[in-house]
């Protein structure tokens, strides 16, 4: 009897703790309810920075002082719809030796004019506007090279404005041909200078993809990454004569590559696919020339997407781009109708949306899993670090922000638009606890600390955009 009553006792005081603990342990977890935002892509023209169509200003530097605060907005008084801008800095006064003090002090009174305006910046410093670039380059390539390096501190403190760095200061216009500097030793030495005075986050970009691969000492993008080079992921290219003819007016040639060999222009075909692999982690721009069907609308957003165009001309050639307004597109989505020259700036660069967001409590950690997986429809991969944030704002004015892992650079959009990628975030409940939470969804460029938008139904707010209401109650 006394056994039978031990065991009785035993269950019950069992039952008595685990009913007890169940009431303790629920005591102790929230109830949640969370409905995130349905997503839609959108045709609407972003100004985002790094990207887009661009407009060239040129400054002719000498020792004169000048007024560049009230030069720099004249200039730019009516570029009101683009964030990126082509600065051609002359130093023709200069080719027969040093850059002067005033001469340098104009370069800085330049750049801090610059940074007044809302704007990145491609950068050009060259010796000829004419054409004639054998009269006007230094005949010494030492004198090149020092001018590089007395504008390394100007470069350095203005690395958070320049994208990128264009050409090598030599050739017609500083599009590196036309100059005795073109052999592959003097391409090399000029390179590896430009590249030790400019600042890490900064890009440099050649006009060709053969110089590109002699400055490299190799025609593989993956084993220049695999060689640690200073290189990768820096040294891109732009194209001032793209989609001209065939062989976009000297860019390419017209053998194999293995006929050619590394260091001589291939073939359009390869060309192409060479950057395709090159340029998921470099940027390419530069103008489009001469009406022709390479310029086509169907054959001009071919190779756009191939070539991952970021950047592209305003002004020239007007007939190529008024071809591309005349032409209706057909895409049986949210741009169908849409004029060619729109569809193509909008595509330029990156161009991120949302496609979806979730939002799922894990009752057992007592906390909110939330993912948000975007996509790039752009050309281009966004190629300056980004940085990704979800901000809960609370009824009672409380506000919890957590930064996403991500790495959106991965997505390289061009032929590969489809590669989605989800950020996510695990929020503790306690953050958020209290009653309603809206969550906001942000993205900002690293570098200049701008907002970078996406193209979704969706309106961007200062706060980011809307992407759910949690109610995590007790």
């Amino acid at each position: 009897m006394k056994t039978r009553y031990k065991i009785c006792g035993c269950v019950i005081a069992l039952v008595l703790l685990m009913t007890g603990s169940a009431g303790g342990y629920f005591h102790f977890h929230w109830n949640v309810s969370a409905t995130a935002e349905k997503f839609t892509e959108s045709s609407i023209e972003l100004q985002n920075p790094n990207r887009g169509f661009y407009y060239i200003y040129g400054f002719w530097i000498k020792d004169e002082s000048v007024d560049y605060t009230t030069l720099v907005k004249q200039k730019f008084a009516n570029d009101t719809d683009t964030t990126l801008a082509l600065i051609e800095i002359n130093l023709q006064e200069y080719r027969n030796g040093k850059i002067s003090d005033a001469g340098l002090q104009n370069i800085k009174k330049l750049f801090d004019a610059l940074r007044q305006e809302n704007k990145t910046y491609l950068v050009r410093f060259l010796y000829d506007w004419d054409g004639k670039n054998q009269l006007y380059e230094p005949d010494s390539i030492d004198i090149i090279l020092n001018h590089m390096k007395q504008v390394k501190s100007v470069l350095r403190e203005n690395a958070d404005i320049i994208f990128s760095l264009q050409g090598l200061f030599v050739g017609n216009w500083g599009e590196m041909n036309g100059t005795k500097y073109v052999d592959q030793k003097s391409l090399r030495t000029l390179a590896k200078q430009y590249l030790d005075v400019s600042h890490k986050t900064t890009y440099l970009s050649v006009r060709m993809p053969a110089q590109w691969r002699i400055i490299t000492k190799t025609g593989s993008v993956k084993k220049l990454k695999k060689s640690s080079s200073q290189y990768y992921g820096r040294l891109g290219l732009f194209n001032d004569g793209m989609l001209g003819n065939k062989g976009d007016y000297g860019t390419y040639g017209s053998k194999s590559a293995y006929d050619a060999g590394i260091y001589s222009a291939w073939c359009r075909s390869e060309e192409l696919q060479f950057q395709d692999a090159l340029c998921r982690t470099v940027p390419n721009g530069g103008e489009v020339i001469v009406d022709n069907e390479y310029n086509d609308f169907d054959n001009a957003l071919t190779d756009l997407k191939t070539m991952h165009v970021t950047y592209l001309n305003r002004d020239y050639d007007a007939n190529v781009l008024n071809k591309w307004a005349d032409t209706t597109v057909s895409t049986g989505d949210c741009y169908d109708g849409m004029d060619g020259l729109s569809y193509i700036e909008r595509h330029m660069g990156y161009r991120l949306l949302i496609k979806k967001v979730k939002m799922k409590q894990d009752f057992w950690k007592d906390t909110l899993q939330v993912s948000v997986t975007m996509q790039n429809v752009g050309f281009a991969p966004i190629y300056k670090p980004c940085e990704a944030n979800l901000t809960f704002y609370g009824e009672d004015g409380q506000k919890y922000k957590v930064k996403l892992k991500q790495t959106l650079s991965k997505l390289s959009g061009g032929n590969d638009v489809a590669k989605k990628q989800t950020l996510t975030a695990t929020i503790p409940l306690d953050k958020i606890e209290g009653g309603s939470s809206t969550a906001y969804f942000s993205l900002t460029d690293s570098t200049s600390g701008l907002p970078i938008l996406l193209a979704n139904e969706q309106t961007y707010e200062d706060k980011g955009y809307e992407t759910g209401q949690v109610v995590v109650e007790k």
